[in-house]
């Protein structure tokens, strides 16, 4: 287990689960931490909550400023079908990179430090919509409070895009990153299994399971009583890869989380073999991880990374269609794995309790128009016309 955390202690994390505002999540997390008792095993816990906790205080502080007028808040709402985070050191092209792509008017000059602010722009691939967001460089090693906010950019994202120079040792700047990710609590590299728990309302179905991996030594029910031991009845469990108990109990709490990475080698117009060289390092040390060998000037590769945070998300992409109508131009982004059920519940709620059937067009279907239940699994491209009672 993590911890051998008290019943209290339990209950208290689901207050933190439930939070809604930062206000909220803030008096949430300090109730825990009173509450967790202090010895080894919770050591790292107690350590992550409180680092934490310091930057939601300051991202609250940030927003205060904001309202009366003194400051901007560094949080970016999420906008699009997904968000990704651009991260690098100082004077990498961070900012020429998502300029380039999205069109976005970022701050761009040829010193370092000049992004003080995140700043948004939208790359849309194949139907699918990606908000890029330029970030002020991280400096691994240093207790400047614009690593912390970068921090809370980076944990509110669904993806990362790390930015290095070509020319300033490619391979020790994205060790340095990786490490310090890694101390707050986020890896670039995917685990051998993960597992994402994303609670319900009461009233649902229980836990339910998505299984695209397995459970190793233990079974669902282990898994049922483990959140229930967390006052969670209602929850959908997605377990990727092979998932122990543990890893069920990891995956309760935010201090270990995986960020689907893309690594982008800036400025390799420059020094163009060299910069492949230090790619198949890269790619060597991070396995899985996507390496792009890009120039934002000559605009050399950069093209690709809209594919590649695609790919990585394992994001599909399905139509839906009502009755005798046409097919929406506009796709529902979903994860690889999800099914009719998560189509459903992302058009309106409602829908589920009067659902019959849907018809199913493309990729997943065994013929044109299959009939299937809310089970079914769903691959890109496929278009779903929903039939209900509602």
């Amino acid at each position: 287990m993590v911890t051998n955390l008290p019943a209290e202690a339990r209950a208290k994390w689901l207050k933190v689960m439930e939070a809604r505002s930062i206000e909220e999540k803030i008096e949430a997390l300090e109730e825990f931490l009173s509450s967790v008792p202090k010895h080894k095993g919770t050591e790292n816990l107690r350590e992550w909550a409180t680092k934490r906790l310091a930057e939601l205080r300051e991202e609250a502080e940030f927003r205060k400023r904001k309202r009366v007028g003194r400051g901007a808040s560094f949080f970016i709402e999420k906008s699009g079908d997904v968000q990704a985070v651009v991260i690098g050191p100082p004077n990498v092209g961070k900012s020429s990179i998502v300029a380039v792509l999205t069109g976005a008017r970022t701050k761009i000059a040829d010193y370092p430090g000049s992004t003080t602010e995140p700043a948004p722009g939208m790359l849309k691939h194949k139907d699918i919509l990606i908000q890029l967001i330029d970030t002020p460089p991280i400096t691994p090693g240093s207790t400047s409070s614009v690593n912390s906010r970068v921090m809370g950019l980076i944990r509110n994202a669904d993806a990362l895009v790390l930015v290095v120079d070509a020319l300033e040792d490619p391979v020790n700047s994205i060790l340095k990153l990786k490490e310090y990710l890694e101390s707050r609590g986020v890896l670039i590299t995917k685990p051998k299994g993960r597992v994402i728990i994303e609670k319900e309302r009461a009233g649902r179905s229980g836990v339910r399971f998505a299984l695209m991996g397995k459970l190793i030594g233990c079974t669902m029910d282990d898994v049922r009583k483990l959140l229930e031991s967390y006052r969670i009845n209602n929850a959908l469990v997605k377990v990727y890869g092979e998932v122990t108990l543990d890893d069920v109990e990891n995956g309760l709490f935010e201090n270990r989380s995986y960020k689907p990475t893309v690594v982008v080698i800036n400025k390799a117009d420059v020094r163009p073999d060299y910069a492949v060289e230090k790619a198949k390092e890269v790619s060597n040390l991070l396995t899985c991880v996507p390496v792009i060998v890009a120039s934002a000037i000559s605009k050399q590769g950069i093209d690709r990374l809209g594919e590649e945070l695609v790919k990585i998300l394992e994001l599909i992409r399905v139509y839906t269609k009502q009755p005798g109508m046409k097919v929406s131009e506009k796709p529902l982004v979903l994860m690889k794995g999800s099914t009719v059920r998560d189509v459903v519940a992302k058009i309106h709620s409602k829908l589920l309790e009067g659902f019959v059937y849907a018809k199913i067009w493309g990729p997943s279907a065994k013929y044109p128009g299959e009939r299937v239940g809310l089970s079914h699994v769903l691959m890109d491209g496929d278009i779903v016309e929903i039939h209900s009672r509602s």
